[in-house]
């Protein structure tokens, strides 16, 4: 059987797609977003989407942290795993996505487009059982993966760093319905292990249910695109001062997880559900020990290695043209901020890469009482 080796981070979408629902609520955790060039307060009720996964947790800090009232965006944020549907039937403005699953909705004719980067390249997991002690024990086990049918491209990468077949009949491949779906089968010993993005990786070591065996980060020393911030074109055309605006908040929020991790953790535990210790383990993991993979900067090489993954491998069926996914002109207007400047100038003096999650943990503390 082919091996195809594939960057996992631009196949993504596969499993954003079937993720669960997460908590979406006001908090009073956050503190104030700020907004220089803000709009003139809307009625319009913008609805965003995101995802149970660590790489979206901009949403939950844009509503809990007062970011979004800061911009004076009236935003209704949805946590659910079918947000690119909902999306390409029109029933969503915005929404947290897989850069896979956005540019092939795009090609089947769906109004979104890709507005602003959020995540780049890896954190993806292979989570095992406890007593799973090396990686060919997992031959004939029950391996929960969020498409099957995408199986061998998935298990391909593993075996680069793992020594695993990526052959699918090696294993007992299974569907579930979301990452914490995996993660309560393994609990419960009906799995023998799972793929999943944080917190679901974090949170079966944080309960020593599990241990994550192997990561995917990146293929052939690029990172790629992993997933974005994509906006409904209709909501573009119909709104196009509160789009520009979004798409600050978007950045904003991204700064302040940056700035202030203590807090975000403290929003993420409450919007997903996980303990804080667990929120802030994949923070320091996004933002430190993996590098600055959660950015809003757009980056033509990025997108030009996906765009050949996707055509080496033929894994997006109507590849639309790249020009006609990328928002550019919403993006421009919006004049972001650089984003390595951000990093250099306000994040590298107290949480550089390269610290250890102790030093990070106290940093936090410090900064946040």
């Amino acid at each position: 059987m082919k091996k195809n080796y594939v960057m996992w981070g631009l196949l993504l979408m596969s499993v954003f797609t079937v993720s669960g629902c997460a908590k979406s609520q006001t908090s009073e955790t956050g503190g104030k977003g700020e907004s220089k060039d803000s709009v003139t307060a809307s009625n319009y009720e913008i609805n965003v989407g995101y995802y149970n996964c660590d790489h979206m947790v901009a949403g939950p800090v844009g509503e809990a942290a007062g970011i979004y009232k800061a911009h004076n965006l009236n935003v209704k944020l949805t946590g659910n795993g079918k947000v690119p549907q909902a999306m390409a039937a029109g029933q969503m403005d915005a929404g947290y996505i897989g850069a896979r699953g956005l540019v092939a909705a795009n090609g089947e004719g769906s109004p979104i487009v890709y507005a602003a980067n959020n995540h780049i390249g890896g954190s993806m997991y292979l989570v095992v059982a406890n007593d799973i002690e090396k990686p060919e024990d997992l031959y004939s086990q029950k391996v929960a993966m969020p498409d099957p049918s995408t199986s061998e491209s998935w298990l391909a990468g593993y075996a680069q760093t793992l020594n695993l077949s990526a052959d699918p009949a090696k294993y007992e491949l299974i569907q579930t319905g979301s990452d914490s779906d995996s993660y309560l089968a393994l609990s419960t010993g009906q799995i023998k292990a799972y793929t999943c993005c944080d917190p679901w990786g974090s949170m079966a070591e944080f309960n020593k249910v599990g241990k994550i065996m192997g990561t995917y980060y990146e293929m052939d020393g690029a990172m790629g695109i992993c997933c974005g911030f994509a906006l409904n074109k209709n909501f573009i055309k119909e709104h196009r001062d509160l789009a520009v605006e979004l798409l600050k908040a978007h950045q904003d929020s991204i700064k302040y997880i940056y700035e202030h991790p203590k807090k975000a953790a403290e929003i993420f535990s409450k919007y997903y559900n996980v303990p804080y210790e667990v929120s802030l383990m994949t923070i320091y993991k996004k933002c430190i020990e993996e590098g600055r993979t959660l950015t809003w900067q757009l980056n033509e090489e990025e997108f030009t290695h996906a765009y050949d993954v996707y055509k080496k491998f033929n894994l997006v069926k109507n590849l639309p043209d790249m020009e006609d996914v990328i928002e550019r002109d919403i993006y421009n207007e919006a004049n972001l901020d650089n984003f390595e400047e951000f990093i250099k100038n306000n994040v590298d003096k107290n949480f550089p890469v390269g610290m250890t999650y102790e030093e990070f943990e106290k940093k936090a503390n410090e900064v946040d009482p």
